[in-house]
């Protein structure tokens, strides 16, 4: 079976967009626990950091992270239609 590298990258980018959003949303309306949780899923104490959000960062993330994750899908299935 051969993937669709196109496809398999704007699903991964526009998945990794509404996870980019959602996960904003909550360190917009809980910054406390998204602090304490991202300190524990990275083993790290980030008690005497503060989250830095606004719109740029925002849109500025949103877009790389998409970008990137659709790149990294495309070339993954581009490797799998190769080797499969």
């Amino acid at each position: 079976m051969k993937l669709n590298a196109n496809a398999l990258a704007i699903a991964a980018a526009t998945t990794t967009a509404v996870l980019w959003i959602l996960c904003s949303l909550i360190v917009v309306l809980l910054p406390e626990m998204s602090m304490n949780m991202s300190g524990y899923m990275m083993h790290t104490d980030f008690t005497d950091m503060q989250w830095s959000m606004n719109v740029t960062g925002f849109i500025v993330g949103l877009i790389v992270w998409s970008l990137f994750v659709g790149v990294a899908a495309w070339l993954l299935s581009v490797f799998y239609n190769k080797f499969s």
